[in-house]
C-alpha cells in the first residue's frame, strides 16, 4: 500500500479521535455544571409508596408526589389514597410532618337506574365509551343524569375495583382504594367518594323535579325537601336541585336522627348507610342497602 495513503488514514484517524476525545471533555463538564442533585429522602418516600401509578393524590404518578411532599411544606402526607393510614405514616416520619387522620371513604354510585326502571329513549350506536354516548343527546336513558353503562369508569379504575352486572357498575368494597379516578372519569359526575362512617346517602343524580322524575323514574328523587326539613342535623341541604349530605354534622350529631330522613322520604331514596357491608350486599341496582 502507498505510504502516503497510510500515512493520510493515521492523519485522518487522529484527527477523529481528537475531536472525538475534545467533545467527550465538554459533555463531561457540561454533565458535571449542570448536574441536578437528587434528595436521598425523595427515594425513600418512593420506596415507601405502593407505587401503584393511579393519579388520585393530583399528582404526575408515585414519583411526582414524592417530590412534592418533601420539598413542599404545604403537601400532606397523606395523599396516597392506595396506601392508606400505614403508608401515610411513614411518609410523615420521613418528612417530619404532622400526620392527620385519614378518611376511609369509597366510590359510590349515585344512581338508581335500573331499579328505577329507567327506559331508553333511544338505542346508542357509537364508540363503546360513556363519554362518546353522553355527547350524544346525552346519552340513551330517559333521564339524562342516568348512568350510561357503557363502562368507562370500570375500565379506568387502575385497581379494578369496578364490575360492570347488566350495564351497570357496581364497586367492589375489598378493592376500592378510593383513588377518585372513577369520579374524574364519569361523564355524568355520578360517582362520588363517601365515608364510610356515613349514616344515610342517596343514590340518586338527577337534577329535575317532581313529575318530569316521575315520568322517567319509580324512585328517583323529586326534590320536596321533605329529608331536609326533617333533619335535626341540618345536615342535609338541596343545592343546585340535588340533595347534598354533610356527612361530617350528621355524624357529629351522633347516632339514632338516620331514620328520620330515611322514613320522612316519600320516594324511599333517602337510604341507611352499613358502609362495606351495605355495599358488598347491593345488587344490580348497586345501591339499594339492606335494613
Amino acid at each position: 500500500m502507498d505510504p502516503a495513503l497510510i500515512k493520510l488514514a493515521l492523519g485522518g484517524i487522529a484527527l477523529l479521535g481528537c475531536i472525538g476525545l475534545f467533545f467527550g471533555i465538554g459533555l463531561a463538564i457540561a454533565a458535571h455544571k449542570f448536574a441536578v442533585e437528587t434528595n436521598p429522602l425523595i427515594e425513600e418516600v418512593l420506596e415507601s409508596l405502593p407505587l401503584a401509578q393511579c393519579g388520585g393524590c393530583g399528582y404526575p404518578g408515585c414519583e411526582g408526589y414524592a417530590i412534592a411532599v418533601v420539598n413542599d411544606p404545604d403537601v400532606p402526607p397523606n395523599l396516597c389514597f392506595p396506601g392508606k393510614e400505614k403508608v401515610a405514616n411513614v411518609v410523615a416520619d420521613l418528612t417530619g410532618k404532622k400526620m392527620t387522620a385519614v378518611e376511609d371513604q369509597i366510590a359510590l354510585v349515585r344512581c338508581s337506574r335500573e331499579e328505577g326502571r329507567v327506559s331508553h329513549k333511544h338505542e346508542y350506536f357509537g364508540f363503546a365509551s360513556c363519554t362518546a354516548a353522553n355527547l350524544s343527546f346525552g346519552g340513551p336513558s330517559a333521564c339524562q343524569y342516568a348512568c350510561i353503562g357503557l363502562g368507562e369508569c370500570a375500565e379506568a379504575c387502575p385497581f379494578d375495583a369496578i364490575d360492570m352486572v347488566e350495564n351497570f357498575p357496581v364497586v367492589n368494597p375489598d378493592k376500592c382504594v378510593s383513588c377518585g379516578i372513577c369520579v374524574k372519569t364519569c361523564p355524568k359526575a355520578i360517582i362520588e367518594l363517601q365515608t364510610l362512617r356515613a349514616r344515610v346517602y342517596v343514590p340518586c343524580s338527577t337534577k329535575d323535579l317532581g313529575k318530569n322524575v316521575k315520568k322517567v323514574c319509580e324512585v328517583g328523587c323529586i326534590g320536596c325537601k321533605m329529608c331536609v326539613k326533617a333533619c335535626p342535623a341540618d345536615a342535609v341541604s338541596y343545592l343546585d336541585n340535588i340533595v347534598r349530605i354533610d356527612h361530617k354534622a350528621c355524624i357529629a350529631y351522633g347516632p339514632g336522627c338516620e331514620e328520620i330522613c330515611v322514613t320522612k322520604c316519600p320516594r324511599d331514596i333517602m337510604r341507611k348507610y352499613q358502609g362495606r357491608k351495605a355495599i358488598a350486599r347491593s345488587g344490580v341496582n348497586g345501591l339499594k342497602m339492606a335494613g
